[in-house]
């Protein structure tokens, strides 16, 4: 009879992978993985499957965090003007604040993103653009928000 899955694990272990990722990139092995988080390759494979669906499931909670933190900085504010907005979101989303996201994402190639995450670099890029499209548009400028 075999374990029977344990979701805060798994959950726990993904977030210590993310973070790992974000600390020092995304590696190309399991090992930095696992003993950035104290656990063993071993491990990380039997909750996530193959290295493949790890990767996937690092990159997608660390562009998860970045959606969520600097989603909110790109929100319209009834008491400052969208370009003052746009400024401030601008110099955290470059800034030290969203260097390991950068840095981590900016490592996919085109190979290897199609076998990691297929499209990846294209839905990180549009899926800004219903927010940004939103606060140009209190500027009467919606049609702005494009690639």
């Amino acid at each position: 009879m075999g374990r029977r899955p344990q979701p805060h694990i798994k959950e726990r272990l993904l977030d210590a992978c993310a973070d790992h990722a974000l600390a020092h990139g995304l590696p190309d092995r399991l090992e930095p993985l696992a003993t950035g988080t104290g656990t063993s390759a071993r491990m990380l494979i039997y909750h996530f499957g193959t290295r493949d669906a790890l990767l996937r499931a690092v990159l997608g909670r660390a562009r998860q965090r970045q959606l969520d933190t600097f989603g909110d900085l790109l929100r319209v504010r009834p008491d400052e003007p969208y370009t003052a907005t746009l400024d401030r979101a601008w110099t955290s989303i470059t800034g030290p604040d969203g260097r390991p996201y950068l840095r981590m994402f900016g490592q996919l190639r085109e190979s290897a993103e199609q076998q990691v995450w297929p499209n990846f670099r294209r839905t990180a890029t549009t899926d800004w653009l219903g927010p940004l499209e939103d606060g140009l548009r209190s500027i009467g400028r919606p049609e702005l928000a494009h690639l």
